[in-house]
Order: C-alpha cells, then sequence, then structure tokens
C-alpha cells in the first residue's frame, strides 16, 4: 500500500513539474533579409502606380524597343547568386527573396498594399505638409511639431493607413516563423513582432522624403 502511495506521489510530482516547466522560444530575427524584402514589396506593389508613362515615339521613328523595368527579387524563381561575393551576403538574399515570396503570397498583404497605394498620393501631401509623421513602430501618427488636428476625412485615412502597415508588419512575423518552422504561437509572435515593426519603421524612414517628421528609436522627434 506504502509502496503504490509512493509511486502515485512521484507520479504527480512530475506531472506538476511538466506542466509548470517553461518553454522558451527563441526565434532569429533576420534584420537585413527584413529590410530587404521590404523594399522589394514597397517596389513592387506600392511605387508601380507612381512610375510615368513611357514618353511618345516621336514622328518618322520607329516604336522604342521596350525597357525592361527594374525587377525586384520578388518573383525571381530561382536567384543568381554568381556574382555575390561571401556567403553571407547569398543567405541574406535568399533569405529575403523567400521572405518577399512567402509575403506576397499572403492576400491580406496583397489587399494592405493595394490599399496603401491608393492612400498614397494625399498621405503623401500629410507627411510634406508637417500635418503627420512617421513613428518609431512605422505608424502613422500626428507628430509634436504638428498646429492642430487633421480633417475627419484625414484621420480615417490615416487609422486605414495604419490597420495595413500592422497587417504587413504581422505578415512579416508569421513568415519568418513560417520559413523557420516555428509554431505560430502567442509568444514567438510577441518575440519577432517589435522587431518587425523597428525594421519596417527604418524601411520607410530611409525612403522618407526631405522635410517629413520621423521618429528615432531613442523617441526623439526629427525633420529629415
Amino acid at each position: 500500500m506504502k509502496t503504490k502511495l509512493i509511486k502515485l506521489l512521484l507520479a504527480f510530482a512530475c506531472f506538476s513539474l511538466a506542466a509548470c516547466a517553461v518553454i522558451t522560444v527563441n526565434v532569429y530575427f533576420p534584420e537585413k533579409a527584413a529590410k530587404e524584402a521590404y523594399k522589394s514589396l514597397d517596389d513592387m506593389l506600392l511605387k508601380s502606380g507612381e512610375k510615368p508613362a513611357n514618353p511618345a515615339t516621336p514622328p518618322g521613328l520607329p516604336p522604342a524597343a521596350p525597357q525592361d523595368r527594374p525587377q525586384s527579387r520578388l518573383f525571381d524563381a530561382l536567384p543568381q547568386f554568381s556574382l555575390v561575393t561571401g556567403a553571407y551576403a547569398a543567405d541574406t538574399d535568399a533569405d529575403a527573396d523567400a521572405l518577399a515570396v512567402e509575403l506576397s503570397s499572403m492576400p491580406e498583404v496583397l489587399k494592405a498594399y493595394d490599399d496603401m497605394s491608393k492612400r498614397l498620393p494625399r498621405l503623401n501631401a500629410l507627411f510634406s505638409s508637417g500635418a503627420v509623421g512617421l513613428s518609431k513602430q512605422a505608424l502613422v501618427v500626428v507628430p509634436p511639431s504638428a498646429k492642430g488636428k487633421l480633417a475627419p476625412q484625414d484621420e480615417a485615412l490615416v487609422a486605414a493607413e495604419n490597420q495595413s502597415r500592422k497587417t504587413v508588419v504581422m505578415s512579416m512575423a508569421k513568415a519568418i516563423l513560417k520559413l523557420q518552422k516555428q509554431k505560430e504561437s502567442k509568444e514567438a509572435l510577441n518575440q519577432v513582432m517589435g522587431k518587425a515593426a523597428a525594421t519596417y519603421a527604418e524601411t520607410k524612414r530611409e525612403a522618407a522624403q526631405s522635410g517629413w517628421w520621423v521618429q528615432l528609436q531613442n523617441d526623439r522627434w526629427v525633420q529629415k
């Protein structure tokens, strides 16, 4: 009887220890690859509508051969790395390609970029006027330097823009977990989300035009 009771107590103790064990999830964040993937998505899906039309062909001249538009690595099925020096650079490019392709396969990302493209002209005007700035989490906010409030229609536009940007950042986190064969748990997503947002913000800061207000990672606001 005593032996049976001891076995039951030991089994209960083992179960309790297992239940209380904390499994730490460590997800590697490929910062450079994520940044390149963000740039590829912006180049392919956000700025495509801003490209000027080809100039008309002067009378009497044959039509010019179509020029190859600069292409992102987004849709390259087999990236070429023969000219890349160093294994690290090749690995970074490969990771960026994989992330960009994975993101471009997500319907929610394509919709987010389609919506952002439609808002781009008005949003750029708000940035240029100083009415809005870029936060360190890549969101569009009213900077401390702004005077007055946004018009209701612009408030709605900013809210919609931020929702699209959150979708892109969340999708980047999910893509990183998927490519690393990590379970999409809340803990893992939380671990990646902050870095994904900070990297997205860095990409947007670099692309910001002169005179736009941007927030640095130390919380300080500066005019680019």
